[in-house]
């Protein structure tokens, strides 16, 4: 579903992605670890079409997003940290906007009404305007848009920094959601707890290469702790490719 091969950046001189080899598959979320600077969110803007490769190639359900950005991004949606949304507007007039603006199919009040309740908004927040709302709210309307979209892949970027535990934990539960649904989920966090607890594998960054991939389960919370530590300092023996 999503794709890299020996996908590559540079800004100049600076190797900013390097021969990045990465399949996620249906069903699948694959977190990404690594300091600020290590390659995650130019990997997310590479998939995006925000950024064109210097090499290789990134690919979203088979369509390479160089050569068709636009077929591309309409089988995923993107979450960042914040989520800009229209401030004199409802979380449902947000939604009917980008929905439109995406194509969605049935765009109607009624269809994403149910949309906006599925992502776990409270019904009294629906027609209230967003500029009230908190991160967590306004993360679950973009969580709405990939319901109504029925999108086949989700790019995250930091999508739980600054949330509360309870609402990281509710964000979190809603991804698992789509992943059983089948969508392909790209997450690139700092979080080391959360992303054991949901990724079904997990990638360590550092100097915008891959170094570390491995199942999920396969260390305990701590031991993740270590392994991400020691990678940030030092080339690690792979555990898993």
């Amino acid at each position: 579903m999503l794709t890299a091969q020996a996908l590559t950046k540079r800004f100049g001189d600076h190797l900013a992605l390097d021969g990045l080899d990465l399949h996620i598959a249906p069903g699948e979320v694959f977190c990404l670890l690594g300091a600020n600077g290590a390659g995650k969110s130019t990997t997310i803007k590479l998939f995006l079409g925000f950024l064109a490769p210097t090499a290789g190639r990134a690919l979203v359900d088979g369509v390479e997003v160089a050569a068709d950005p636009i077929r591309a991004r309409s089988r995923l949606l993107y979450i960042p940290e914040q989520v800009a949304l229209h401030e004199e507007l409802t979380g449902l007039e947000n939604l009917v906007y980008f929905a439109r603006l995406g194509a969605v199919p049935d765009a109607s009040p009624r269809r994403l009404t149910a949309c906006l309740e599925e992502a776990g908004l409270a019904p009294t927040a629906v027609h209230r305007r967003v500029s009230g709302y908190s991160k967590g709210m306004r993360q679950k309307v973009g969580v709405a848009l990939a319901i109504a979209k029925g999108a086949k892949a989700l790019l995250l970027d930091e999508p739980t920094s600054g949330l509360d535990p309870q609402a990281s934990a509710d964000f979190h539960d809603l991804v698992a959601r789509q992943r059983d649904a089948g969508a392909a989920v790209l997450m690139a966090t700092h979080d080391l707890f959360r992303a054991r607890q949901i990724a079904d594998r997990v990638g360590v960054m550092r100097g915008g290469k891959l170094r570390l991939s491995f199942d999920a389960q396969e260390l305990s919370a701590q031991d993740l702790e270590a392994v991400y530590l020691q990678a940030m300092v030092a080339e690690p023996a792979p555990l898993r490719s």
